[in-house]
């Protein structure tokens, strides 16, 4: 297990113990009264240091810079659950939308940077943090990216127009994956592709000027998770910012199975891309907040501790 050289100075501790009771990882106690490391830290969370009254602790692995944002100014003081106004914290839940139409005017580069920095204050597996980010900042480079991944689903689309290949794929594929792509995506996918050739029309990113993919490197312990969190931040984030976002899980699936998107980005083979989102200045507007399909939660209770 990977641990992390967390350090105590005993000139600046003033024994005051805080620290102990809120390390995740039992990696510290009170020695000839004043706190010291005297576990494995396995987290590198940073809880102790943030804690601490006097900034007598540090953690390598953190890196004091990463939150530090370019184009919005914020306080640092941590801020205690309840202080929040929850309406207006739901309200902006409930308000962003999957955007389908953006103007043509770019995202500044330095806002897709803070998107990228407010997407790492999400929480992640075991504190891995492993999660990996990939900017395509302008126009250009989008269509360029869309370009490969309509050459994945051009060449999926000819194998699954063929019914001998789809008869063989589920011999060998039992799951029939081919027969389900072509009953569900074939005829969307190639009316989508023939408007792409005919009038240039962007059924992918619907004509965004920006992505950003979110993935992960080996180590962590739920990289998909970490990413997908990582990207409701950016998500969240952007519309307060005036962008419109879209999750595109079409790029996703494609670059699962086409190794050569991940080149042409100069992404390392190692790394998986868990969720691409196509953002902007959107050219909608709404009245009101959806709905959502009715959920019933499911409850388990013990109400007789002998059964």
């Amino acid at each position: 297990m990977k641990t992390y050289d967390t350090r105590v100075d005993p000139g600046i501790c003033t024994g005051c113990g805080i620290c102990i009771p809120i390390c995740p990882s039992d990696a510290l106690s009170m020695e000839g009264g004043v706190a010291a490391r005297t576990g494995n830290c396995n987290l590198g969370c940073g809880h102790c240091a943030a804690a601490c009254p006097v900034d007598a602790i540090t953690v390598p692995f953190i890196d004091g810079d990463a939150l530090n944002l370019e184009t919005i100014s914020w306080e640092r003081a941590w801020e205690p659950p309840g202080k929040r106004d929850v309406p207006d914290l739901v309200r902006l839940m409930a308000s962003r939308r999957s955007c389908r139409s953006y103007t043509d005017e770019p995202v500044d580069r330095a806002v897709l940077e803070d998107l990228v920095r407010i997407g790492i204050m999400a929480p992640s597996g075991t504190n891995s943090q492993a999660w990996t980010f990939t900017i395509v900042p302008d126009r250009t480079s989008v269509d360029r990216l869309g370009e490969a991944v309509s050459e994945f689903f051009r060449r999926l689309n000819r194998l699954a127009g063929s019914a001998p290949i789809r008869v063989m794929a589920r011999l060998v594929d039992r799951k029939d994956r081919l027969g389900e792509y072509y009953r569900e995506y074939y005829e969307s996918v190639k009316e989508a592709l023939a408007g792409w050739d005919r009038d240039r029309r962007d059924r992918l990113f619907h004509g965004a000027p920006a992505v950003i993919l979110i993935g992960a490197v080996p180590g962590a312990t739920c990289p998909m998770e970490d990413a997908l969190l990582a990207s409701q931040n950016i998500l969240l984030a952007a519309h307060a910012m005036g962008l419109g976002t879209c999750l595109i899980g079409f790029v996703v699936e494609a670059m699962r199975e086409d190794r050569r998107i991940a080149q042409l980005l100069g992404i390392p083979k190692d790394e998986k891309i868990y969720a691409v989102i196509a953002l902007g200045h959107p050219s909608e507007r709404y009245r009101t907040a959806a709905g959502r399909r009715k959920v019933v939660p499911r409850w388990f209770e013990v109400t007789d501790p002998k059964n």
